[in-house]
């Protein structure tokens, strides 16, 4: 077996989806964590990733302003020291410039809580129930310079019910990403592409 792909996944929050990449990077899959990076220092996913035993760093986004060159060269240099193959954004809460998608690009993933190209951006799941949409779901897809825009690689649905809040179908959506994402990813780093279909 080759020597898995080095995997730093970036959060912002309670890094659920960081907890079902990670827990994922076992056995014969091809790839292991080997960074997880927020722009938080107070992050609970940081304490997530701490108790299982990976490094963690934070660049915490504030001090900075607004000159996202000068933070996001800041987390160059975190990334630089633990030199991952690919990028997982779970729950990262920055919109990054071009100069770093492009830095990155065909090697950065992230996951989105909607049935793109539908509802990129915040608030997808009310939208979705403003819309009457049927169904709604999660994508994961490479990430460039286009908000939510790179190419699909994976989705996954879920019905909307008559009774749904934006919260009760963020939390049926939320047990679709902790499936799909790793799925893509142990694909991704095998070097396939081919989208993730969940039905």
């Amino acid at each position: 077996m080759t020597d898995p792909k080095r995997v730093a996944i970036l959060i912002s929050g309670s890094g659920s989806n960081m907890v079902a990449l990670a827990e994922s990077m076992t056995g014969d899959h091809p790839a292991r964590p080997v960074l997880v990076l927020s722009n938080d220092p107070g992050a609970k996913g940081l304490d997530r990733a701490r108790a299982m035993g990976i490094p963690v760093a934070a660049v915490d986004h504030r001090p900075f302003g607004k000159d996202r060159a000068a933070f996001e060269a800041a987390l160059m240099d975190r990334l630089a020291e633990a030199r991952p193959d690919i990028l997982c954004l779970a729950g990262f809460m920055r919109v990054l410039t071009p100069g770093f998608t492009e830095a990155w690009a065909g090697r950065m993933l992230n996951i989105h809580p909607s049935l793109l190209p539908n509802y990129r951006g915040l608030h997808t799941h009310a939208r979705a129930l403003e819309a009457g949409d049927a169904e709604a779901g999660c994508t994961v897809h490479e990430v460039t310079a286009e908000l939510d825009g790179g190419p699909i690689l994976g989705q996954a649905r879920v019905p909307v019910l008559p009774d749904d809040t934006a919260d009760t179908l963020a939390a049926r959506v939320l047990v679709q990403e902790h499936m799909l994402y790793p799925a893509v990813l142990r694909r991704f780093a095998a070097g396939d592409r081919t989208p993730v279909l969940l039905p």
